[in-house]
């Protein structure tokens, strides 16, 4: 497939870039959460210990080195605070990277440092990733169910601790780039029933995502250059799918224009409100990084559409 090739390639590239390091940890004051109280299901033995690498002077975004994670099979979450006045809405972000390793600053923390700022409450979800080149052939979700588990989870987690966390369980999103885009769709059409055995009493709160950010999201058309939809998405698509914003770039040839436009046609014939924008320029993995490019102004899109879809006040 060429998409495929074409993310081993972008991926392989990356991480050739630095020397490998140790498994990623937050910022100091954050700290990483397990997912689970014990071993996740769908486990498979970790062939090696998770490790970061950062890219080299090479492969900057914005003039800036990024922090992929590779071999992650403990899935964790981390949560991030508002800064002063809390709103009570939270946003749970799931980085992208082709389900074979996590861009975790990129499309990561730097969507908390920007949400904090605005009294969004922000979760960086640490789902598992096999590394590169040991991702199944047939791809991530539905023939690797983990990230899915992982993503259903940290929504009931995070649900389960509104009091706690001073959200509003009613107001809690999904936002996800690349990969991370078709696990935002994927929680938004699979809530009535998860895709793994319920574990405790944290699995009976819902995992229906209340609102939904995808951007540059991939594997929801069946292939390149058509606009039909990923069945398994699409069979699951009912007007009780959350309202969901939409971002992609023309020239994007990782993930292309079609997965975007397939899913936003489905969600318009399903009912259910949805906004989406497209520009010719920008490609892909730019995350919250602002260039020259109109597209990278998106945080101010989304913050005027939850402002209109009432997650935000007025």
């Amino acid at each position: 497939m060429p998409k495929l090739k074409l993310l081993l390639a972008f991926f392989a590239a990356a991480l050739s870039l630095h020397a490998q390091g140790p498994s990623w940890q937050p910022a100091p004051g954050h700290t990483q959460i397990p997912l689970w109280p014990h071993t996740p299901p769908d486990a498979h033995p970790a062939t090696e210990p998770e490790w970061a690498k950062t890219s080299g002077p090479t492969e900057l975004v914005g003039g800036r080195p990024y922090v992929y994670v590779n071999a992650v099979s403990v899935p964790t979450y981390t949560v991030y605070a508002p800064q002063g006045h809390n709103t009570g809405a939270a946003v749970i972000v799931y980085p992208g990277g082709g389900y074979q390793i996590l861009a975790i600053d990129l499309e990561g923390t730097e969507v908390c440092d920007w949400l904090i700022t605005r009294g969004i409450t922000c979760v960086v979800v640490k789902y598992r990733v096999p590394g590169v080149g040991k991702l199944p052939k047939s791809g991530g979700y539905p023939a690797a169910p983990q990230a899915l588990e992982d993503a259903q989870r940290a929504i009931s987690v995070v649900r389960s601790r509104a009091a706690e966390l001073h959200i509003d369980p009613h107001k809690i999103g999904v936002l996800g780039f690349s990969a991370g885009g078709h696990l935002v769709a994927a929680t938004s059409v699979h809530f009535a029933q998860r895709v793994y055995a319920p574990i405790d009493a944290i699995d009976k709160v819902s995992c229906r995502p209340d609102f939904a950010v995808a951007l540059y999201p991939g594997h929801l058309s069946v292939h390149d250059n058509s606009i039909e939809l990923n069945p398994d998405i699409r069979d699951h698509i009912t007007r009780d799918t959350p309202t969901t914003f939409l971002l992609q770039n023309e020239n994007d040839q990782v993930d292309r224009i079609e997965d975007a436009v397939s899913y936003f046609m489905a969600l318009k014939k399903a009912g259910v409100p949805a906004e989406m924008h497209i520009y010719a320029e920008g490609g892909h993995a730019f995350g919250l990084r602002r260039t020259s490019l109109p597209a990278t102004n998106w945080p101010a899109l989304v913050e005027t559409w939850l402002h209109t879809t009432g997650v935000l006040a007025p």
